[in-house]
C-alpha cells in the first residue's frame, strides 16, 4: 500500500484529485520533515542531461543517507556520457521498465520533480504525475513554473543549475556534513553542464564557493570533465564536422546562425541520445553572432534549441514561436511541421525580430 501523505495537504477536489494544490509552500518548510523516512520518487525531464541526472542522483544519495527509500525515474532513456555517475545503474527508464516504475509511483509518499517547470516536459509520464495524490515538490530554475501543481518547492531563475539548488537544500537543511564524494561528483557535473564550464553569466560567485566546498570534500574535478566531454565515439566528431560544413547557415545581417539537421544525417552517422549535446554552442564562437538556433528532425517532431548573447530573450522567443521556453539566454522548442517548413518559419520570424538582433 502507498504510504499516507503528510497531514498538511490542502483539501482535495474529488473529481480531479491533482487540482487540490492551490499554492506552493517554500522549500524551507520541508526541511523539518526530512527527518521522517518516506518512500520517495525523484523524476526529471525527458532525455535528462548532466544537470537533470546529476541533481536527481545527488538528491537520491542524500535522502538515502537520511533513511528515505528512493527511486529515480527517468521518463526516457539518457545519454551514455552520464552513465559514469554514481547510482545511475539504479535509475528506472519509464519507457523500458514501466512495471517497475509504476510500482514505485504507486507507493510514493513524496514526488520530487527536478529541472523542469511543468509536467508536460516529462513526455509519457505527464498524465501519471498530474494524477498522483502524494506530496509533490518542485526544485527548478526555469521561467514560468506551474507552481499550483506542487505542495512545496523552489523556483529560482537566478540559480546556475538544479544541481546548485540541491546543494542549497542539503546545506540549508543543516546536512552539509553528509555531502560525500558521490554527491559532490553529481552536483559538480550538473553545475559544469549548465554553466557551460563556468562561461555563462549564471556562474555567479556563489557557484565558485560551492565548487570550493565540494573540492574540500574530495571532489576530483578533472575526472568529471573527462567523463562529460571526452567520452564520445569517433562518429560524433565526424558528424559535427559534417554538420558545421553542410548544415549551418549564417545570416550576418541578422547576427544569427542556424543549424538544421535532417533525420538522414542522424542515421548516416549513427547518432545516439546525447550526441547532439552542445552542438548549438559552436556558432556562438563566430564574431558578432547574437542568436543561434539548432533544429533536429526527430521521428515525432522537430526539436529546437536556442542560444543568445546580450539582450536577446531566448525564452520569450521560444514561447512565442516554437511552443517552448527555458532561460533568457538558452531555451528549447518544438514543431510538428516538416523540417523545411519549420526552418522557413524561423527565417521569417528572424526577420520580424531584426531590431532585437542588432
Amino acid at each position: 500500500m502507498r504510504g499516507k501523505p503528510i497531514p498538511d495537504l490542502h483539501p482535495a477536489t474529488p473529481e480531479i484529485p491533482y487540482l487540490r494544490i492551490r499554492f506552493m509552500k517554500a522549500i524551507q518548510e520541508l526541511y523539518p520533515l526530512l527527518q521522517t523516512p518516506r518512500k520517495v520518487v525523484i523524476t526529471t525531464h525527458q532525455k535528462p542531461d548532466a544537470d537533470a541526472m546529476g541533481s536527481s542522483l545527488a538528491l537520491s544519495h542524500f535522502l538515502t543517507k537520511l533513511g528515505h527509500q528512493t527511486t529515480v525515474i527517468s521518463p526516457t532513456n539518457w545519454a551514455g556520457w552520464v552513465n559514469w555517475m554514481p547510482g545511475v545503474n539504479k535509475v528506472v527508464d519509464y519507457e523500458q521498465q514501466k512495471e517497475k516504475a509504476e510500482k514505485a509511483l504507486h507507493e510514493a509518499e513524496w514526488l520530487f520533480c527536478l529541472d523542469f517547470n511543468i509536467f508536460h516536459r516529462t513526455k509519457t509520464l505527464t498524465v501519471r504525475l498530474k494524477e498522483m495524490d502524494c506530496v509533490k515538490i518542485l526544485i527548478d530554475h526555469h521561467q514560468e513554473p506551474d507552481t499550483p501543481s506542487f505542495n512545496y518547492g523552489v523556483s529560482d531563475t537566478a540559480k546556475s543549475s538544479t544541481c546548485e539548488m540541491i546543494y542549497d537544500l542539503i546545506v540549508g537543511s543543516g546536512h552539509n556534513d553528509l555531502i560525500d564524494e558521490n554527491i559532490a561528483e553529481c552536483i559538480y557535473a550538473g553545475v559544469v553542464g549548465d554553466t557551460g564550464s563556468f562561461r555563462f553569466p549564471s556562474a555567479h560567485a556563489g557557484v565558485h564557493t560551492l565548487v570550493a566546498d565540494l573540492k574540500s570534500k574530495g571532489l576530483k574535478h578533472p575526472m568529471v570533465h573527462e567523463k562529460l566531454f571526452d567520452n564520445f565515439l569517433e562518429n560524433r566528431l565526424r558528424f559535427i564536422g559534417h554538420v558545421l560544413l553542410h548544415r549551418m547557415e549564417v545570416f550576418y545581417e541578422y547576427n544569427t546562425a542556424i543549424i538544421s539537421i535532417p533525420k538522414s544525417d542522424l542515421l548516416r552517422f549513427h547518432i545516439r541520445t546525447g550526441d547532439t549535446e552542445g552542438l548549438v554552442n559552436y556558432p556562438q564562437s563566430i564574431q558578432g553572432i547574437k542568436l543561434v538556433a539548432l533544429v533536429i528532425d526527430r521521428d515525432e517532431e522537430r526539436k529546437w534549441s536556442f542560444r543568445s548573447k546580450g539582450d536577446f530573450d531566448c525564452n520569450t522567443f521560444a514561447r512565442t514561436y516554437f511552443e517552448g521556453g527555458g532561460h533568457f539566454h538558452a531555451a528549447g522548442g518544438r514543431s510538428s511541421d516538416s523540417l523545411e517548413k519549420t526552418v522557413e518559419k524561423f527565417k521569417a520570424v528572424m526577420k520580424e525580430n531584426e531590431n532585437l538582433l542588432q
